[in-house]
């Protein structure tokens, strides 16, 4: 229920609300305490809450390497308090494939594996509504060229609009500039922001987003204010966002009822030979 309201949040507002996914946790951890009072057993409270730690942790240095937003974190790490372990759903013949690993890291890796289609979809999508072949036949027959797809990655997952439509989450890509004030400006906001000196020619500092996260909703009031008062210019490129939660949500499901897919393709490989 928790996934299915983040998988709507995120696709209709771009975003995952932080108390959704703290209000999973703490349904979590409540939940597994009332399991571990009734049986009078303490793995069930124990191992959500330690599945709640490990997750969180691992979870948010991939996040640190821009792999997926804060949002997606915190509902991973909600997952993980809630279920710590696989389920065996005797009356409905639900045996999963398990793994090594705690059950939310097949959830994680599910999720990563499921994403790939709809990546391909979505850059399908986005290349076919911006028409990026009809004046470059060419690249469509190199498709796979780095040249290729480093076209295709600016044209198609990259776009300009109005700084005063910048949204909390957006994506900043570089945005040149010489003023020091700037700067100034951007280190006291300490938020998903970060200031560059340029080492080529032209202008002496960028700055950009440094995480998937993208920017907070002090740096959002802090460009708009920035761009009235003529500080940077009115137009900004930001990274089109990729909703990641669809794919955690059927990394969730298939983990469930299913089990762990690299589990799975293993045994099977390992069946075949």
């Amino acid at each position: 229920m928790f996934s299915i309201l983040a998988t709507i949040f995120d696709v209709r507002k771009g975003f995952v609300p932080d108390a959704l996914c703290y209000m999973m946790m703490i349904f979590g951890l409540a939940t597994n305490l009332i399991l571990s009072l009734i049986s009078s057993n303490i793995k069930f409270i124990l191992a959500s809450f330690i599945s709640m730690v490990i997750t969180y942790s691992i979870t948010y240095m991939l996040w640190q390497l821009s792999m997926w937003g804060g949002g997606d974190v915190r509902l991973f790490t909600g997952i993980a308090t809630v279920i710590p372990s696989g389920l065996n759903i005797d009356f409905l013949h639900v045996f999963p494939v398990m793994s090594i690993y705690p059950f939310s890291f097949s959830v994680v890796v599910n999720s990563i594996l499921v994403s790939f289609p709809f990546l391909v979809i979505f850059v399908a999508y986005m290349i076919i509504r911006r028409d990026l072949f009809r004046n470059n036949i060419d690249i469509l027959f190199n498709v796979f060229s780095p040249t290729s797809l480093n076209y295709i990655k600016e044209r198609a997952l990259n776009r300009r609009i109005k700084v005063r439509d910048v949204k909390e989450g957006n994506i900043v890509n570089s945005y040149y500039f010489e003023d020091e004030h700037i700067v100034e400006l951007i280190e006291e906001a300490d938020g998903n922001l970060k200031v560059y000196r340029n080492r080529d020619e032209g202008c002496k500092y960028y700055f950009k987003s440094i995480s998937a996260g993208g920017i907070t909703k002090k740096e959002e009031n802090l460009l708009k204010i920035m761009s009235v008062q003529g500080f940077i210019g009115d137009e900004i490129s930001i990274k089109v966002s990729y909703p990641f939660t669809p794919a955690i949500l059927a990394g969730l499901l298939i983990a469930v009822f299913y089990g762990d897919i690299m589990m799975i393709f293993t045994k099977n490989l390992v069946l075949v030979i």
